[in-house]
């Protein structure tokens, strides 16, 4: 997880608010031939696409598609959720201790089902990026972070394990603290 400069707005929160024009323009771009299934095509166009964020030095690549269209935004999608998952804006002690969920996640709140968002609405990735800020804040405990957000313990793990990518890294940092895996 990388630590973000408590001078200015986390760079998350910046970087996922940008349309795809406006993080693709802050991207080397790299197109390259695919390997694998799909016909006598896949092999002669270079519609693989590999995305590196310069900023962050974070990169997605997609090729799926014979279209190189359909990679980009694919490629888009990853690098926005690598993005929410590995930059960090770290909460210090005075901060949690009078914590308000920032408007990324206090969106995603809902009274009766908890965390809200499905992993495909626009909301979900703001909302995990401060989601894990907290849970980083509170050393990953989530009956910790459900407390301070109002919500259950399962719910919260339920939103994080609408992902497997993202349960698979929550849970890759739980273990690295010493705590047990949270299950899907």
């Amino acid at each position: 997880m990388v630590p973000l400069d408590r001078g200015r707005a986390p760079a998350w929160v910046e970087l996922l608010a940008l349309d795809d024009s406006a993080l693709l323009a802050q991207c080397e771009f790299d197109r390259f031939r695919a390997s694998g299934p799909g016909g006598q095509k896949r092999n002669v166009t270079d519609s693989g696409v590999r995305l590196r964020h310069r900023a962050s030095g974070l990169a997605a690549q997609a090729s799926e598609s014979r279209s190189q269209h359909e990679n980009r935004a694919r490629a888009l999608g990853r690098l926005r959720r690598a993005i929410a998952l590995t930059l960090r804006a770290p909460l210090d002690a005075a901060e949690l201790e009078r914590y308000l969920p920032p408007p990324a996640l206090a969106g995603a709140l809902h009274p009766q089902r908890g965390l809200a968002p499905g992993r495909r609405d626009a909301r979900f990735l703001p909302a995990l990026a401060a989601l894990l800020d907290l849970l980083e804040a509170v050393q990953w405990r989530t009956s910790a972070a459900a407390g301070r957000l109002g919500v259950s313990t399962a719910s919260l793990t339920r939103f994080l394990a609408q992902d497997a990518t993202v349960l698979r890294a929550a849970n890759e940092r739980r273990r690295a603290l010493g705590l047990r895996p949270l299950r899907a």
